[in-house]
Order: C-alpha cells, then sequence, then structure tokens
C-alpha cells in the first residue's frame, strides 16, 4: 500500500475495503452501472455511472455505517450509537443500527432536507437538532457521546467508514471489466473525503494508472485548497445545493489518503448541478439529489480532458425533497 511520506502508513488499505465488503455482502445492495449513449455524445467520453442513489437509505453512506456498527462490541452495541449528518450518513446509521440492533442517535442540523429528518426518524433513530453556522456539531456528538455513553461514528473520518464507503468502487471496477474493462478516469463527489479516499484506495489497487478526481461544489473548495497548500483548511460552512458537501475540513485520516492517490480536486456550480439533476431525470430516468449530481457535472464539463476514455462517476445519492427537485428543475438554481 502506498504511504505518505509525511503521515506514515495510511488509514486504510484495499484489504481493508476486501473485509469491508464481506461483512456487508447480502446485506447492502450491488448497485447497478448504468451507460447512456446520449451522455457519451455530450461528453465525448464512454461514461459508466454507479448508481448509488439506488443503494439502501438512498446513499452510499449504508455502506459504512454498516460495516462501522457491525464491529462494535455487544456492550457497545448495547449502550448505543451516535453520529452527526445532514442526512444521508443520518440515515445510514439509522439503519444499519436497527438491522444490528443498536439504538441510534443522530445529530442534524436544523436545515437538512425534510425528506432526510423524515427517513432518518422513521429508521427509528433519536434526532437533535442544531444549528449550522452557530453550533458545533462534532462538540455536541463528543457530549452527547460522553453523557449517554455512546459510541461516536463520525461521517467520514473514521477507518471503519472509509473502508466501507471504498466497496462502492470496489463493485464498480467488477462491473466494468465486464462491460470491457475499468475506468481510466474516476470522478468521485468530495465532501470530508470518506467516499473518495475509499474509492482512491480501490482504484489505485485494480489500475494504478486510473485518474482520481474528486468533485466538490464551488463555494465549498476546502478539499482543493488543501491539496493545493498541502495542508488542511477549514472554510465557513458554504452555501451550496449540494447539502452533503457542506462540510468544512477534511478530515485528518482521509486527508493523507487524498494527497497520496488523488490527482486533483476539481469544483462545480449549483447551476451546473440542477443541469446534471434534469439530466439524469428526464434521459436517463434516475432521480439523483445535487450532491450526487458533483461528478456527473464535472464529468459533462471536462472536455479534452476525459476525451475518448472509459470514465467512472459515482453517483452518491438520490435523497431530494421532491417538491425541491421539482422547483430547482423549473427555476434553476439560485
Amino acid at each position: 500500500m502506498t504511504a505518505s511520506p509525511a503521515t506514515g502508513p495510511l488509514a486504510i488499505s484495499f484489504d481493508d475495503v476486501k473485509a469491508a465488503r464481506e461483512r456487508i455482502n447480502g446485506v447492502a445492495h450491488v448497485t447497478p452501472v448504468l451507460t447512456s449513449r446520449t451522455a457519451d455524445a455530450m461528453a465525448g467520453a464512454s461514461l459508466f455511472f454507479k448508481a448509488e442513489n439506488l443503494q439502501r437509505v438512498g446513499a452510499f453512506k449504508f455502506r459504512g455505517a454498516y460495516n462501522a456498527i457491525s464491529r462494535l462490541s455487544p456492550e457497545q452495541k448495547k449502550r448505543g450509537v451516535i453520529a452527526f449528518s445532514s442526512g444521508n450518513h443520518a440515515q445510514g446509521i439509522a439503519l444499519a443500527a436497527q438491522l444490528l440492533g443498536a439504538p441510534a442517535t443522530i445529530v442534524m442540523p436544523h436545515d437538512a432536507p425534510a425528506v432526510k429528518l423524515a427517513a432518518t426518524r422513521g429508521y427509528g433513530a433519536e434526532v437533535v437538532i442544531y444549528e449550522r453556522g452557530k453550533e458545533d456539531r462534532d462538540a455536541i456528538g463528543k457530549r452527547l457521546a460522553a453523557e449517554r455513553g455512546l459510541e461516536l461514528i463520525p461521517p467520514f473520518n473514521h477507518v471503519d467508514i472509509m473502508a466501507g464507503q471504498g466497496t462502492a468502487v470496489l463493485e464498480m471496477f467488477e462491473q466494468m471489466e465486464e462491460m470491457g474493462g475499468v475506468p481510466d478516469v474516476l470522478f468521485v463527489p468530495l465532501g470530508g473525503g470518506g467516499l473518495l479516499s475509499g474509492a482512491a484506495t480501490v482504484a489505485k489497487a485494480l489500475n494504478p494508472a486510473c485518474r482520481v478526481i474528486g468533485v466538490e461544489p464551488e463555494a465549498g473548495n476546502d478539499g482543493q485548497r488543501s491539496l493545493a497548500e498541502g495542508k488542511l483548511v477549514e472554510i465557513a460552512v458554504p452555501r451550496t445545493l449540494a447539502d452533503g458537501a457542506q462540510t468544512q475540513c477534511l478530515g485528518t485520516l482521509t486527508f493523507p489518503v487524498l494527497q497520496a492517490l488523488v490527482e486533483k480536486v476539481v469544483t462545480v456550480s449549483d447551476a451546473q448541478l440542477v443541469e446534471a439533476m434534469k439530466f439524469m431525470a428526464s434521459r436517463m430516468k434516475v432521480l439523483v439529489e445535487p450532491t450526487g449530481c458533483l461528478g456527473i457535472a464535472a464529468a459533462f464539463a471536462a472536455g479534452e480532458d476525459i476525451a475518448g476514455k472509459r470514465v467512472g462517476i459515482v453517483i452518491s445519492g438520490g435523497n431530494v425533497d421532491l417538491a425541491s427537485f421539482a422547483e430547482l428543475c423549473l427555476k434553476g438554481a439560485a
């Protein structure tokens, strides 16, 4: 496994991802890889969409959540788990905890999408609301974990979360191999780096020549800046439609993996995300949330950079309120 000169061995290895797949096998869905001749023509490349919007809870987050909780001791499961999330990690933890018999408490922002709040409660979790921008969700999570004896499972800076998320791309590589060959280029949404670090770990193990590209919203480019400056950069909560990528800083575990294995991070605008949402709904008949469209929008904008290549794109989730989706499709981004 490649090591970062500055930090020593990386937090996860390819073996960790393979072990995670064994744990989630038969519980997480094996999601399809979708293709579209129209999308290929628009991009000038062969695009392959890993549809994690069709995963349990509607997002890849279920993979890491189930992997992490399944590794807890019986006593830890009995006491319960706590997480903080704007929605998809919340749902993943809530469902995984329910399946594994562990009580779950989720700290969620006041402006989290209603559909994500409702689903999290529907899976049986207790939801604790905080005000984004004024309160520190990490501090709230740690305080409640200490007070109640709960196991804190953060959304990205956790080795079992990172390894679990990588299983989506492990599946994708195997599926694409059967479809003619593994990706030359891989676009992956980037929030805190859990998905991207797992994806890059797999991609570089199975095809060292694969170019791994993270994608952030323009307003939340802390990852791009961190890689450029060679240190963790923290920003204010970004104002973007991509609520799943409203992180302020990469993780101390995810950052070294991205430094070692990711070629670059690019950004896309909210307007580009809306156009990608509209394309996926109208031409490919799938519902994708704004965060899930990060890689799609970046691929459509890549031009000559991916011309003639086999391009893998991770669709990270599909949890978008239908009224908001309709309004965005009709009016576009504000």
